[in-house]
């Protein structure tokens, strides 16, 4: 099993529209997002930063992620989520969320 983290910022006009579109996640995408082997998977809010935490238990994590990609009800969340969120200024070039370094984890 592999860890992963993310942050993004949050638009603050756009702040009650994610919430309300997570308060009821498609089941289209959580069921993409488990054929991808991630799970407990969370994102938390502070200060209009949002920070995601993932546990992946497959052997191929891009692979299965570009899969995430090409799913058509994935891509139509995203058309929704997207607008809502303002990568980070330091995030590389096309990345959204950008990868938090993982420095102390206890089992």
């Amino acid at each position: 099993m592999q860890r992963f983290a993310a942050v993004i910022r949050l638009r603050p006009e756009k702040e009650s529209e994610y919430r309300a579109l997570h308060a009821a996640a498609w089941p289209g995408v959580l069921a993409a997002l488990k054929r991808a082997r991630i799970g407990n998977y969370s994102i938390f809010l502070r200060d209009g930063l949002l920070f995601s935490y993932l546990e992946y238990s497959g052997s191929d994590y891009a692979a299965d992620t570009a899969e995430i990609a090409a799913d058509p009800v994935s891509r139509e969340w995203w058309a929704l989520t997207d607008p809502c969120q303002q990568p980070l200024d330091t995030a590389a070039e096309n990345e959204r969320w950008a990868p938090a370094e993982e420095i102390f984890h206890l089992d």
